[in-house]
């Protein structure tokens, strides 16, 4: 029986995103192994296995469950979160610069969370995590709101949102040179963005989050897709589009944030991940479930590589990750240039 030539390829492109999918996690998962079992303290692949099935000695269990379990759990959740918030904003946009780390939402994120650390008397995880969700929703109503006065999103959107995250950036950096000497420490420490210090203090809200938050990026899939359409071809199809985006700006913010209250900006990792998950996947779109593969499986190779590259000193991850970050900008910006006069 001959296939439909559209059936044919969608099952194709189906197929080959399930084995790229498939071939992220199995690289996250051999890179978590990897920081599992080696480091300052080696351990063998039995004795690790012991531990995690509630054997194992004080000293194997500190080092495996204390100090290196949460934090490959924190980035595999916070590398997914990341990108699907990634790839969301450039599906509203329409723009691979589209990126909550680009248009200001991470910088007001950071705002937000400094406010606590740096005014609040006694700061925590929770309320941490209600300030840089206070401060990504304030940035991202002012953003939308000046997007629409400019005519719509997409290039506004992105323009807009530079514009905000250099002025955030400024009173970031005023707020930090007010403050004393030790509350400027720990701010800059997480400012930075960082998985040095993350225990399963903070690993069990951020699980909590994703429990809820992950599954619902099945329901944006298609209406994300649509949106890459257009608005009047979105529309056509019968989608309610100033609806669907306004719940895309609200979840891809609260995925935002929440990561930035654990560990800090971690900046570019919601730029890039979308965009190579698309070209590993082939797709003409963004496939958020790719794109969370990709952004786990980034973010626990950088880990990784945080941790080892200049050891026993730990580079925070999200340094790292900035540094990758001017590089993917440098190629995507290759890519893009315009043909030479006389080339095709």
């Amino acid at each position: 029986m001959l296939l439909h030539p559209g059936r044919g390829r969608s099952l194709l492109l189906r197929r080959r995103a399930l084995t790229v999918t498939t071939a992220l996690l199995a690289v996250a998962i051999g890179a978590g192994a990897y920081t599992l079992l080696t480091g300052a303290y080696e351990l063998p692949a039995s004795d690790a296995l012991r531990v995690l099935v509630g054997g194992g000695s004080d000293l194997d269990r500190f080092i495996v469950l204390g100090q290196r379990l949460p934090r490959l759990v924190s980035a595999a959740l916070i590398g997914a979160m990341l990108a699907l918030s990634g790839a969301l904003f450039q599906s509203l946009s329409r723009n691979p610069l589209g990126s909550p780390d680009i248009v200001g939402f991470t910088t007001g994120a950071t705002t937000g969370g400094l406010l606590v650390i740096l005014v609040s008397a006694a700061s925590s995880t929770a309320t941490i995590a209600l300030g840089t969700t206070i401060g990504g929703f304030a940035t991202a109503a002012v953003v939308v709101l000046a997007a629409r006065r400019r005519g719509g999103v997409g290039e506004n959107l992105v323009l807009a949102g530079v514009a905000l995250s250099q002025t955030l950036s400024a009173l970031n950096d005023y707020l930090l040179s007010r403050a004393t000497i030790q509350q400027a420490e720990v701010a800059r420490a997480w400012q930075y963005g960082s998985l040095n210090a993350i225990t399963w203090a903070q690993v069990r809200p951020l699980a909590a989050a994703a429990m809820v938050l992950l599954p619902l990026a099945a329901w944006f899939g298609r209406p994300a897709a649509a949106l890459e359409l257009g608005d009047d071809a979105a529309t056509s199809l019968g989608l309610g589009v100033g609806r669907v985006r306004a719940a895309m700006v609200g979840y891809g913010v609260v995925l935002a944030a929440v990561c930035v209250s654990v560990a800090g900006p971690i900046g570019f990792l919601a730029l890039a991940a979308p965009q190579l998950a698309q070209r590993l996947a082939r797709t003409a779109g963004l496939t958020l479930s790719v794109s969370a593969a990709m952004g786990t499986a980034l973010l626990v190779v950088a880990d990784l590589a945080a941790q080892r590259l200049l050891a026993p000193f730990q580079i925070p991850v999200g340094l790292l990750a900035a540094a990758c970050g001017g590089l993917y900008l440098m190629w995507l910006l290759g890519l893009r240039a315009p043909a030479a006069p006389g080339r095709p």
